[in-house]
């Protein structure tokens, strides 16, 4: 129960820690922003009702401490740089606290120190203040008495005395502890007397609830985690609880290892391949004396397969997609210290938490994201003295966003830094004999700042502890090809760089051209295919060292995709078959051998030492057992 409750502790802990992050970065903005600072109140106030729960006295003392600064500041005066700067040096403490717990399940050996001096600073920022002390409306229980109407209702009695401001904090005390599992019993009384009708106030809690319950006592802390500070737990004589009921409702979520929902995955995909294996049977089915019936058959039992695996392919596809927020509120933190030691100032802006996409997407992301962003910190972001005689502005931006298009989705990490020079790119490229100097010219300057992906290529001066741009970026591509998407970058010299990367949102059963090159089959994404036309030897005319045709009175280029992939050189043809496709929002016609199907295919990525090979978008299995290339048209003429 309690590595439950310390995985739940964890998840929410970080959600919490993200809520605060973004409201103090607010706050720092806008200092009297009302939203701003109830919404970090209530983060600060739930993460302190949860450190109740287990062995986290540090976290509780300093948090409590934040609790009661952010109460002044509600309250009393507006607050000041000086105080949003140790309220966000608590948020970062509890973030490396929860690292600390996730890892070893323990705070580190200096946390009681750490602790007490944050609580420390928080404390002299509140005695600071000209002000009257904020009262917290907590009364002690210690002289409690339970009722005597509570004995043999149940094992635990239960004393609520909620904050006065708790209905401003975002805490419903009635309906906190109506939801306390095993409730058999509840009385609610006035703390003080009510006094006159002019002095009530009806916005200020003034309740004591008093309860007994037949749950065990994890169950009463865990459901009562957030206000465990203003509850006191008794336990009551011996008392043995009555079986529950068959009809006690279930629980709507449950918490699965994500290696089963992996395997799901697997038999998804390998329904599709032997689901597609129908049409094979319904073809030869109908080859036979008198088996037109039993082919009829098989196609209808193949069309209802088509629409079953069809949802199940993309409701498990569904399951496995996790919010992007979480992954980006890990970032703030670690901008915030890098800048410190480098002494830069940087704001980090986030946008597109929300986009959903594949978990796999998620965890294989977040090293290559790190790397960019200490890239953009160490050599994109210039010092404050140099922004300031370009004219920026002293602090400079990284902006992080997400958003999706189609079935795929752009995450981008932009600054608005020195960006690369692609003179200086193409010079390095020499000097270190990646390229000719003649070879160097030629690249136009987008092409030259892709250079910076290859393999041990760095443009810095120096070796930083933090990075060096473009030491390492290989990876980041490579990282990116293996998720089955890609990494670019654009830089203009003095404006800035920014890194994308477009990668699938989910695993979703692609629809494929199925077209054969000499004695090779290969796949085309149809959603890329535009038409299919035969064209004439004679509408064929060369142009430059390549071919063309008129499509409907536009000039359209004609490549032999035989020839782009390898495949033996075919005899001249009266008319040649043509995939016309659109790379780049231009028309392309491409010539192929033969069109022999359309299948939907589960398309995985190249791994192994057929990672990042160019012009190959993934690989599926045919009905047969034989492995099908997909190509990416777009890579194979660039």
């Amino acid at each position: 129960m309690t590595d439950e409750l310390m995985v739940q502790f964890l998840i929410e802990g970080r959600e919490l820690v993200a809520v605060a992050e973004h409201d103090l970065s607010v706050l720092a903005r806008r200092p009297e922003d009302p939203a701003a600072l109830d919404s970090c109140f209530r983060a600060i106030h739930t993460l302190k009702g949860s450190t109740g729960l287990f062995d986290l006295t540090p976290m509780g003392l300093m948090l409590h401490a934040a609790e009661d600064l952010l109460s002044l500041l509600r309250a009393e005066r507006t607050g000041g740089a000086e105080d949003f700067e140790a309220l966000l040096g608590v948020v970062d403490q509890v973030d490396r606290w929860l690292d600390a717990l996730e890892r070893t399940g323990l705070l580190p050996s200096d946390a009681e120190a750490i602790g007490a001096d944050e609580a420390r600073r928080l404390r002299e920022l509140i005695a600071s203040d000209d002000g009257p002390a904020v009262e917290t409306g907590i009364a002690p229980p210690s002289t409690w008495r339970v009722p005597a109407e509570f004995q043999g209702l149940g094992a635990l009695a239960i004393r609520y005395v909620p904050r006065a401001d708790s209905y401003f904090s975002g805490d419903d005390p009635v309906a906190i502890i109506a939801a306390t599992p095993g409730l058999a019993g509840i009385q609610l009384s006035p703390r003080e007397p009510w006094g006159a009708l002019d002095d009530y106030d009806p916005y200020a809690c003034n309740l004591v609830i008093e309860a007994v319950s037949t749950a065990g006592r994890a169950e009463i802390e865990a459901a009562l985690r957030f206000v465990a500070d203003q509850v006191e737990i008794i336990e009551l004589e011996a008392f043995e609880p009555a079986a529950r009921g068959e009809g006690e409702r279930a629980r709507r979520t449950l918490r699965i290892d994500a290696e089963r929902i992996d395997r799901l995955a697997n038999i998804a995909d390998d329904l599709v391949v032997a689901k597609n294996g129908l049409a094979d049977l319904a073809l030869q089915a109908e080859q036979l004396a008198g088996g037109q019936v039993l082919s009829q058959a098989l196609k209808a039992r193949q069309a209802q397969l088509d629409r079953l695996v069809g949802d199940l392919h993309a409701t498990v596809g569904k399951v496995r997609l996790v919010p992007l927020g979480a992954m980006f509120a890990r970032f703030p933190r670690l901008v915030r210290e890098i800048a410190r030691s480098l002494g830069k100032a940087v704001t980090l802006e986030t946008s597109g938490g929300e986009v959903e996409v594949d978990k796999a997407i998620v965890d294989g992301l977040f090293e290559p994201l790190v790397h960019v962003l200490r890239n953009a910190l160490d050599h994109g972001v210039e010092s404050a003295s140099q922004r300031r005689a370009g004219g920026k502005s002293e602090v400079a931006a990284i902006r992080l966003s997400a958003r999706a298009e189609a079935d795929q989705v752009m995450i981008e990490v932009a600054d608005d830094g020195a960006g690369i020079d692609p003179a200086r790119v193409r010079d390095v490229a020499v000097r270190r004999g990646i390229l000719t100097r003649e070879a160097a010219d030629a690249l136009d300057d987008r092409a030259a700042v892709d250079l910076v992906f290859t393999p041990g290529f760095s443009t810095a001066a120096e070796v930083s502890a933090v990075s060096g741009r473009g030491v390492g970026m290989d990876v980041v591509r490579d990282a990116a090809t293996r998720l089955g998407g890609k990494a670019t970058i654009e830089s203009r010299s003095g404006q800035g760089t920014t890194v994308r990367f477009v990668l699938p949102v989910t695993m979703v059963l692609t629809k494929v051209m199925i077209v054969t090159c000499g004695a090779e089959r290969y796949g085309l994404a149809l959603d890329t295919v535009v038409e299919t036309a035969r064209v004439s030897a004679d509408r064929i005319v060369p142009v430059r060292a390549g071919r063309a045709f008129l499509l409907r009175d536009q000039v359209t280029p004609l490549v032999d995709l035989g020839v782009l992939v390898g495949a033996a050189a075919g005899e001249a043809k009266a008319a040649e078959r043509v995939i016309v496709a659109r790379v780049q929002d231009e028309l392309v016609g491409f010539a192929v051998d033969a069109i022999i199907d359309r299948m939907d295919a589960a398309v995985r990525p190249m791994s192994g030492l057929l990672a990042g090979a160019p012009g190959v978008l993934g690989t599926t299995l045919l009905s047969d057992g034989a492995v099908l290339m997909i190509l990416d048209l777009a890579e194979l003429i660039l």
